[in-house]
C-alpha cells in the first residue's frame, strides 16, 4: 500500500546542484511521489525544479515544479499559494535547503556571511512554515518535516551553519509544542555525513581536494564504514510524513551511521 496516496506535499529544495549522485530535496520529491504523494518540487532555479518534476512524471507520477527563492517571504508565501491552487490542500512540507559555504570557524567569521546562512538556513524555513500553518489548521492537519543536521548537535568548525541548524531544531520542537492542537506535526531530520553533489563535488570545488580522497575521509568517520545516501535521509522523511509516524511530533532524528552515537 502507498504510504502517501492521495497526499499533496511540497518539497523545497528538489532540485540539485550537478554531480554523481543524487541529492536529498530531489530523493525526497521522487520517494514522495512513488508512495503517492504529488508533488510541488520547488527550488530556486526553475530548471532544476522542472527536471525533478519531469522525472516524477516520467515514472507515472504527479508533480509540478515552481520557482522560488525562499529567502524572500513573499516567494515564501507564493509557493504555498502556488500548492494550493494546483492540489487543493497541503499535507506535507518538506523543508530541505540549506547552504554553507563560505563559512568559517568563530575566530575567521565574517558577519556578512554569517547573516546571509542564517537567513538561507533558519529565517527562509521559518517562513515557509508561517505560511504553511493557516493552511494546514484550516484543513485539519499536516506534517512538517525539516531538514537540519549533525552538525545542529556537535562541532563542525563552520560556525553559522552549526548556529543555523541549532536554530532549526528548536523551530522544530517550537512549531510542533504549539500545533499539536491542530492535527499538525513538525520533526526534524539530522542527517550526519551524506554522499550528495553538494557534500561532495561541491566541497571538492571549494577545497580543491580530490573527489575520491575526500569520499575516503569521510566514510572513516562514520562508524557504520560509510557515508548515508539521499534516499537514506528520504526514507527518514518518508516515516515521518505519513501516518505511520501519526504520533511522532516534535523529534529530532539522527540519519548518520551511529556518529551521534560515536560523539554522546
Amino acid at each position: 500500500m502507498s504510504r502517501l496516496a492521495g497526499k499533496k506535499a511540497i518539497v523545497v529544495g528538489a532540485g540539485q546542484t550537478p554531480g554523481e549522485t543524487i541529492g536529498n530535496g530531489r530523493a525526497t520529491a521522487l520517494l514522495f511521489a512513488r508512495e503517492g504523494a504529488a508533488v510541488l518540487c520547488v527550488d530556486r532555479d526553475p530548471a532544476r525544479a522542472e527536471e525533478t518534476a519531469a522525472l516524477i512524471v516520467a515514472e507515472g507520477g504527479e508533480a509540478q515544479a515552481h520557482g522560488a527563492d525562499i529567502g524572500d517571504e513573499a516567494a515564501c508565501a507564493g509557493l504555498i499559494a502556488a500548492a494550493v491552487a494546483a492540489f487543493g490542500r497541503v499535507d506535507i512540507l518538506h523543508n530541505n535547503v540549506g547552504v554553507g559555504g563560505g563559512d568559517a570557524p568563530v575566530e575567521n567569521s565574517d558577519p556578512g556571511m554569517f547573516d546571509k546562512i542564517l537567513h538561507l538556513n533558519l529565517t527562509a524555513m521559518m517562513q515557509t512554515i508561517k505560511h504553511v500553518l493557516p493552511v494546514m489548521r484550516g484543513q485539519g492537519g499536516g506534517a512538517i518535516v525539516n531538514v537540519s543536521s549533525l552538525a545542529s548537535i556537535a562541532p563542525a568548525g563552520i560556525i553559522a551553519y552549526e548556529v543555523s541548524k541549532a536554530g532549526v531544531n528548536k523551530l522544530t520542537t517550537s512549531v510542533a509544542a504549539l500545533n499539536a492542537r491542530y492535527g499538525i506535526r513538525c520533526n526534524a531530520i539530522l542527517p550526519g555525513l551524506i554522499d550528495t553533489p553538494m557534500a561532495i563535488q561541491g566541497w571538492a570545488g571549494l577545497s580543491g581536494e580530490a573527489q575520491a580522497e575526500l569520499r575516503d575521509k569521510r566514510n572513516a568517520r562514520v562508524p557504520m564504514g560509510r557515508m548515508g545516501t539521499a534516499w537514506d535521509v528520504a526514507h527518514a522523511a518518508l516515516w515521518l510524513a505519513s501516518d505511520d509516524a501519526r504520533f511522532v511530533t516534535g523529534a529530532l532524528l539522527p540519519v548518520d551511521g551511529g556518529q551521534s552515537v560515536r560523539l554522546g
